[in-house]
């Protein structure tokens, strides 16, 4: 039932009627099995491959999990993944390796409570307009434009709501979006095309992502958000946005297919990194397609990709024969430690 995209609209009716079942590993090879007192093998699996977005899936969790049972799969690994997740962390890791970011600053949630005016200061220096965002969220959710600072307060409390990590950054001014995938893995990166996203407001909102424009017209994710290919950009321009999107790609541990989003201010004509968009937040199928690179073509890729990551770390030495405890002597062990009481830090 997993594989009718009907059955999707119907939240409740999909988990009343969808069986739970386990991912196991058993011997080398890899099985769904249905959870309850008669256990039965549903299938069997190569690979996984997937296709779930936020929290607890995008950022990092999920690939740990698929890391535990030991199973190839597509995408980023945990670190590359979780660092592609927290706006913080990223920008704090592509400003170290020189990337050019937005000017910004963040925060926990009690930090603000406790050092309220402190933080406004710091917001201040960056100067209105600015952007209050989630640190760990996707999608737009829970972002506010604050143009005056009376209207700070009620855009934390609003991101606040979402995470305990908050991000604040300047508002681009005559602001262009562009957009440019990457595939690959450290050793070997394509671009894609490069996408000029259109929209109505001063960023791209959930609502222009997933909803629709509110006139009966559906959305169907970023691949129906409005846009041009290749954007209007000059060449210099596009030669750096390459050259950022592939860094970017291989500062933050990315692998498989990665969208990067970048931010033009038009008039300055500077470029700043704004955040990566990892499996399985976004396929961006549509930028490769003008390049000749079909969605069957670009999914056979990233397979590969995954094999190859899977076949060279089995080659990996990750344990070894010596074991520390053979000579471990249980209860002299324990009067050595109480000897070192007083002097353990």
């Amino acid at each position: 039932m997993l594989k009718e995209i009907d059955i999707y609209k119907d939240f409740d009716t999909l988990k009343h009627y969808a069986k739970r079942c386990v991912l196991f590993k058993k011997g080398d090879h890899f099985y769904l099995q249905s959870l309850g007192f008669f256990k039965r093998i549903i299938t069997d699996i190569d690979i996984a491959f997937p296709i779930v977005h936020g929290n607890n899936a995008e950022d990092g969790s999920l690939a740990g999990y698929l890391e535990t049972i030991g199973i190839p799969y597509v995408g980023p690994k945990i670190l590359g993944a979780a660092m592609g997740q927290d706006k913080v962390v990223m920008k704090q890791v592509m400003k170290e390796e020189g990337l050019p970011v937005v000017p910004y600053t963040w925060f926990y949630d009690t930090e603000y409570l406790n050092y309220k005016e402190d933080i406004q200061k710091e917001i201040k220096k960056l100067g209105y307009p600015v952007i209050v965002k989630p640190a760990t969220l996707g999608s737009s959710v829970g972002i506010t434009v604050v143009k005056k600072e009376k209207e700070l307060e009620e855009a934390i409390s609003e991101a606040m709501n979402y995470d305990d990590k908050i991000v604040v950054e300047k508002l681009i001014e005559n602001l262009v979006e562009v957009n440019c995938s990457v595939l690959g893995d450290y050793e070997h990166m394509e671009t894609s095309e490069i996408e000029e996203v259109m929209s109505g407001e001063e960023f791209l909102t959930y609502q222009e992502k997933y909803i629709g424009n509110g006139k009966g017209e559906k959305s169907k994710g970023m691949a129906s958000a409005n846009r041009i290919i290749p954007a209007r950009i000059s060449k210099e321009s596009r030669e750096k946005i390459i050259s950022y999107a592939k860094k970017t790609f291989k500062v933050l541990n990315l692998s498989g297919v990665c969208r990067i989003d970048f931010l033009i201010n038009k008039k300055t004509k500077e470029i700043y990194v704004n955040e990566p968009n990892t499996i399985p937040g976004s396929l961006a199928f549509y930028l490769w397609e003008p390049k000749g690179k079909e969605y069957p073509s670009l999914l056979d890729d990233m397979i590969t990709l995954a094999i190859k990551e899977y076949k060279k770390k089995s080659k990996k030495t990750y344990s070894f024969d010596t074991n520390i405890l053979s000579n471990y002597d249980g209860v002299k062990g324990m009067k050595g430690l109480k000897g070192m009481k007083g002097k353990l830090h």
